[in-house]
């Protein structure tokens, strides 16, 4: 797999259906008419990853109450999405991509440098999609930690 075009504002985002933590499949399309953070991270239960889902999840009030949904994804399967949903208490769909087929359309999977390597791997991103399905936000390479807090400060929420 080799470094994939990175989405930008404007772009139309790219359509999935992934099963959810219930093994539900969940759709962007699903939520034509709103606005959504989708966010890709690498694994579950993971100490970053952990800390980003609940900084989403202390943050889900305000951002639910600012108009916007969150969907977060990542390559694990969805057994270990539901156990991370259960441990951490998350109030917001977790959509399994072990194909890394939605990761590798948004520019979410490709080259990163991991301590001091360079590597093939998930990269941390978010996204803003407009009521339109329109990338109004792209983010690459986000830190785990104080993500959630810049991105209600970016959208004023």
């Amino acid at each position: 797999m080799t470094d994939n075009k990175k989405l930008e504002p404007g772009d139309t985002a790219p359509a999935f259906t992934l099963p959810d933590a219930d093994g539900n499949d969940v759709s962007l399309s699903d939520y034509a008419g709103k606005k959504v953070v989708v966010y890709f991270y690498p694994a579950a239960s993971t100490p970053g990853c952990t800390k980003q889902a609940c900084d989403f999840r202390d943050s889900l009030a305000e951002l639910n109450g600012a108009g916007l949904e969150v969907i977060g994804i990542s390559p694990d399967k969805p057994a270990k999405l539901a156990k991370f949903r259960e441990a951490e208490g998350l109030n917001f769909p977790l959509l399994s991509d072990p194909e890394k087929s939605t990761l590798l359309a948004w520019g979410a999977f490709g080259e990163k440098k991991m301590y001091g390597k360079t590597v093939q791997g998930v990269i941390r991103s978010t996204f803003l999609v407009d009521e339109a399905g329109k990338i109004e936000v792209a983010q690459y390479n986000v830190r785990a930690t104080g993500h959630v807090a810049k991105l209600r400060r970016d959208l004023s929420v």
